[in-house]
């Protein structure tokens, strides 16, 4: 058992207890980390004159062939080390001996794990606003296809009103540029290096932290020692804002499924994301949205873990705070696959713009339209709403859409129907003089469209 702490022990530790403990198992994760963070240190250590420059430089060199060997296969991480921690610095002993004994001069493992946590969360942090980004520049193409797609929006999953298929897939590129936004925040507020404050209480060797900092290109130095070691907030915020990603793939991923569907037909997918029926040959089914929707639950689980992990921590670190790291990693992976497949998916997919359309046509999407015609000729709206309403009934009982009806049938509600009520509730007409800020009409779309060009191009 390869441990850092042995000396004020007098018997090995049982063996599940040592297994129970141990942490190297999922922290080898943090193998790079670890060893651009001892890198830092070290190099701090030489400049305040606790390290001979001769001894930093062994130093340094030993690390960087730990790194090197682990990355190309000569070195395995193995279990007989407690944590990724005392793998690295007991193979540094082995390698440059008792240099290797002073790397740990001037911190602990609290500051160690919690710069480690840091360093990895936000290398992750930058690969999942990457992942965001390619999905935005996927939904941006769409958009610039599409803005003449005609479609009908929903309410309570009720035909509304007529929109366009940009303006629909718009409404996701908003809810992906805030998570965004979000990642950024959290990478803004999380950006100041633990390494130096010890186990909770700081140390007596003078230490430049403010040095370590920019080495390790954080904003600067954590201010308080025992928040520096017990501070999780970083990653309940990452997790908070990665269930939000996975929310909105979710709630994607749902229309997805509804417009794959026989009753829809709003959209193919394309075979490589579909999969079939082990019984039934007809089956296409759209099983990456669907597992996307059932991940969710996954990341909103760690969410949840780690909430009620910190929830009766006293100050400051406690073991219950190893917790953090399993989920966290695996809700990053997870997130990560799902973006990266479904922006696959997203781009792949076809759309039946004529069904679109027709859906449209059948739904009275166009019956707010009536309304406003006539509030436009002087009716109060409250009686153009009922005139509308009640020209929807007669569509009803006679099968047919309020384009169908006759001018007679018309006017027989109200007098000041003429025949431009044809072109009035057309759906180019509906979607086209919607023309404010953030509604479907084309001029309005196509300037939107130009702002996504300009946000995606920095």
């Amino acid at each position: 058992m390869a441990q850092l702490w042995g000396g004020r022990f007098t018997k090995e530790t049982d063996q599940l207890v040592y297994n129970f403990n141990a942490s190297i198992s999922f922290d080898k994760k943090f193998y790079k980390q670890d060893i651009i963070g001892s890198i830092a240190h070290v190099t701090m250590l030489a400049k305040q004159n606790i390290l001979t420059e001769a001894e930093k430089e062994e130093i340094i060199e030993g690390l960087n062939s730990i790194l090197s060997d682990v990355e190309n296969g000569k070195l395995e991480i193995t279990e007989e080390y407690e944590d990724i921690h005392s793998f690295v610095e007991a193979n540094l002993i082995k390698r440059i001996g008792d240099a290797g004994k002073k790397l740990h001069t001037g911190r602990s493992r609290n500051d160690q794990v919690a710069l480690d946590m840091k360093l990895y969360v936000r290398d992750e942090i930058s690969e999942t606003d990457e992942l965001i980004k390619e999905l935005l520049e996927a939904l941006l193409v769409i958009m610039k296809e599409h803005t003449e797609t005609f479609m009908p929006g929903f309410t309570h999953l009720q035909k509304a009103q007529p929109i366009t298929l940009a303006h629909h897939i718009g409404a996701y590129f908003e809810m992906f540029k805030r998570d965004r936004l979000r990642m950024s925040d959290i990478y803004k507020r999380m950006n100041y290096c633990p390494l130096g404050s010890g186990a909770l209480a700081g140390t007596t060797y003078p230490l430049d932290r403010e040095y370590t900092a920019s080495l390790l290109d954080f904003e600067g130095a954590t201010r308080n020692s025992m928040d520096s070691v017990s501070d999780r907030d970083y990653v309940i915020e990452l997790l908070s804002a990665l269930s939000t990603v996975m929310m909105h793939l979710s709630r994607f991923s749902e229309e997805i499924i509804i417009w794959n569907t026989n009753e829809y037909r709003f959209v193919e997918l394309d075979d490589a994301y579909s999969t079939g029926s082990s019984i039934m040959p007809q089956k296409k089914n759209p099983d990456i949205a669907e597992l996307v929707r059932g991940k969710t639950g996954r990341v909103y689980g760690a969410l949840m873990s780690i909430l009620t992990t910190m929830k009766g921590i006293p100050l400051a670190y406690n073991k219950d705070m190893q917790e953090d790291k399993e989920l966290t990693f695996d809700a990053i992976d997870t997130v990560k696959g799902c973006l990266a497949l479904f922006t696959g998916m997203v781009k792949t997919m076809t759309f039946n713009k004529q069904v679109m359309e027709e859906s449209a046509k059948g739904g009275f999407t166009n019956a707010t339209d009536v309304a406003d015609y006539l509030v436009n000729k002087g009716v109060p709206f409250r009686d153009a709403h009922s005139i509308s309403g009640r020209l929807v009934l007669l569509c009803i009982e006679k099968n047919c859409t309020l384009d169908d009806l006759s001018l007679e049938e018309f006017k027989s509600e109200h007098a000041l129907f003429e025949a431009d009520i044809y072109e009035a509730i057309s759906l180019f007409t509906c979607v086209n003089k919607r023309e404010t800020l953030g509604a479907p009409g084309k001029r309005v779309m196509e300037q939107v469209i130009s702002e996504y060009e300009t946000y995606l191009s920095k």
